[in-house]
């Protein structure tokens, strides 16, 4: 009699869980570090920016950092985030590590002209929202209607 080796789902899959956890390492914490290993490599600073009637807003998250060591500038339409997070401890042997470091950078083209002197960016709690508002010819206006 022949041996047929019994399947088994549980050898053969990856679980629906481990699937994810695999992406989301692969997308977002191997993006967010060191491309290639190289520590000349800038990583890709992840953002979330939305417009609102009068403002473009941004915000990035940039725990441990203070805020001389993050550079913004705004050339024509394009915004420019720069820094660098620290080095880790060195000399000792990590079993975690999964908290970015190095330099960074992130740039944006702005379809909307803003008022870059009256931009504000703030720090809270490891956040960084900047806050660039529109220029006053793209705001949406009010036409008031009058009856006759």
């Amino acid at each position: 009699m022949e041996n047929v080796a019994r399947w088994d789902t549980n050898r053969e899959f990856m679980t629906l869980r481990e699937a994810m956890n695999r992406l989301f390492e692969d997308s977002f914490v191997g993006g967010y570090r060191q491309h290639n290993g190289s520590q000349d490599a800038e990583m890709r600073l992840p953002i979330e920016a939305y417009s609102t009637d009068r403002d473009i807003v941004v915000r990035a998250a940039v725990p441990g950092l203070k805020p001389e060591a993050v550079e913004i500038t705004v050339e024509g339409d394009t915004l420019t985030l720069r820094g660098e997070f620290p080095r880790p401890i060195e000399n000792v042997n990590y079993f975690i590590d999964e908290r970015p470091w190095g330099r960074f950078s992130r740039t944006l083209q702005l379809n909307v002209p803003i008022e870059a002197g009256k931009a504000e960016a703030v720090f809270e709690n490891g956040l960084l929202t900047l806050t660039l508002p529109k220029a006053e010819a793209v705001r949406p206006k009010v036409i008031p209607v009058k009856a006759k």
